[in-house]
């Protein structure tokens, strides 16, 4: 491939990803309705309550660790290295510990791109991190295939909840600020076989998603696969 397709090929790639996110920066967070399925009952545990209170989750992560999310797919493990990214790996740690991921739909899965999730399905829980964003972390790795960085929009520190692993070597999102926090060790090959037959023109609305939240992605994409349940690793 030319350097000049490579390049074009780049910046549709970044526009996918901002394009993905403009509208939890700077604006209302992305919300969501009823939660289902068998993550409805864990996500009705302790840590609801500080979840919608995201300033009181700031705990520090630690240097390395691993976060392990039960899929629709099967089992995925990230191993999340703070030197990499300190801020992305302080609020990554801090969303899992407390179940945000829980019920999460891969809304966004573009093949030989990236798949992305991290719009809660309880209203009330994405409605309290509508200002929630946290400033930018230099990029000190490529978005190689299997790691994972927080989304943004074209704004600087635009990054909130929404997270995407790459499919494939996305080096030319790496000057456009994306900054990878982490990596999956165990199940890329379960990340291969999330659902995206919904296509590149047929993603969810964003908008939707914010107003109605995973009754609105059970009912419109039914096939969408999710995150029953992230943990950190013990």
């Amino acid at each position: 491939m030319s350097v000049g397709s490579l390049a074009a090929k780049t910046v549709v790639a970044a526009a996918m990803v901002m394009t993905a996110t403009l509208a939890f920066a700077g604006q209302a967070a992305p919300a969501g309705a009823r939660r289902g399925g068998a993550a409805a009952a864990g996500a009705a545990g302790p840590n609801k309550a500080k979840l919608r209170t995201p300033s009181a989750l700031t705990e520090k992560a630690p240097d390395t660790f691993k976060a392990k999310f039960d899929t629709t797919k099967g089992p995925v493990v990230i191993e999340v290295h703070r030197e990499w990214a300190p801020l992305g790996a302080d609020r990554f740690y801090n969303l899992v510990k407390n179940g945000f991921y829980d019920d999460v739909r891969f809304f966004r899965v573009l093949d030989g791109f990236m798949a992305q999730f991290g719009m809660n399905g309880d209203p009330g829980v994405q409605k309290a991190w509508g200002g929630a964003n946290f400033m930018d972390d230099p990029v000190k790795q490529s978005n190689k295939r299997g790691y994972v960085t927080f989304a943004k929009s074209g704004q600087p520190n635009s990054r909130s909840t929404q997270v995407f692993i790459n499919f494939v070597d996305n080096a030319g999102l790496d000057a456009q600020g994306f900054a990878p926090f982490g990596q999956v060790v165990e199940g890329m090959e379960i990340v291969d076989k999330l659902y995206s037959g919904y296509g590149r023109q047929n993603v969810p609305d964003q908008g939707r998603i914010t107003s109605e939240g995973n009754a609105y992605l059970v009912k419109e994409y039914p096939k969408l696969d999710y995150i029953k349940s992230a943990s950190i690793e013990k």
